[in-house]
Order: C-alpha cells, then sequence, then structure tokens
C-alpha cells in the first residue's frame, strides 16, 4: 500500500482527532474500543511491523506512551493496562500500518484477570 492510500498516514495530520503527539507518533482514540480510553499510537512513518521501527523512533514510542499513561491515569482512574501490537495476520493484524493498541483496564471489568491474554490463547503443551 502506498502512504497516499493509507488511512493512518492522512490522520497524522488530522489535529481534530489527536490526543497527544511526538515526532513519530500520533495518539488518538480507538473508534471501536475495547475499554474506556482505549487509545491507539500510530507510527506517522508508514511502516507495518514493530520490528522495523528505529531506534529513535522506539524511544519516542515509549515517551508518548508515558505521557498518554498520565493523561489516561489522571482522565479515567484506570487500574491497569494492557498494551500490545497485532504483528502479523495470524496475531489479528489487518491493516498495513503500526498501530499500537493502549487499553486501559479498571477493577471488576472481567470477571478474573488474572493470566492476562493467557485466558484467551488456550496453552498447547
Amino acid at each position: 500500500m502506498k502512504e497516499d492510500e493509507c488511512l493512518f498516514c492522512r490522520l497524522k495530520n488530522d489535529k481534530t482527532i489527536i490526543l497527544k503527539q511526538t515526532k513519530s507518533f500520533y495518539a488518538i482514540y480507538d473508534i471501536n474500543p475495547v475499554s474506556l480510553g482505549h487509545c491507539l499510537l500510530i507510527a506517522k512513518r508508514h511502516v507495518t511491523y514493530f520490528f522495523d521501527l528505529k531506534e529513535d523512533e522506539v524511544l519516542d514510542y515509549h515517551n508518548l506512551l508515558k505521557e498518554l499513561k498520565k493523561t489516561l491515569d489522571d482522565q479515567f482512574s484506570v487500574h491497569g493496562y494492557n498494551i500490545g501490537v497485532n504483528e502479523g495476520k495470524a496475531a489479528g493484524k489487518t491493516v498495513d500500518h503500526l498501530i499500537l493498541h493502549i487499553i486501559p483496564r479498571y477493577n471488576g471489568d472481567i470477571l478474573n484477570p488474572a493470566g492476562g491474554i493467557r485466558n484467551i490463547l488456550k496453552h498447547k503443551s
């Protein structure tokens, strides 16, 4: 996919939806949130995979993540977070652009959160 055809490359210029941004990333609320405050950290450069980020982009991502956490904590009184990226079709990737999910979690939002993703994926011996 070319950059000019990519929705997420175009969104980086839409100041009306951007919560926070750095040189390499911008953050927006997910339009289909799985929890209150679910955000997306999106690469400004047209890159598909987390493993293709440059060192300075990884640092930039980390800095924005910490800044966003503080904002979400203050705004929504978050109790925990799931932070992840769908890296490849087998992991659920549906777009050819790097998107990192920041999912706030709240006490009582599910019956038993112990084990995190292990509750979703059946462990095979």
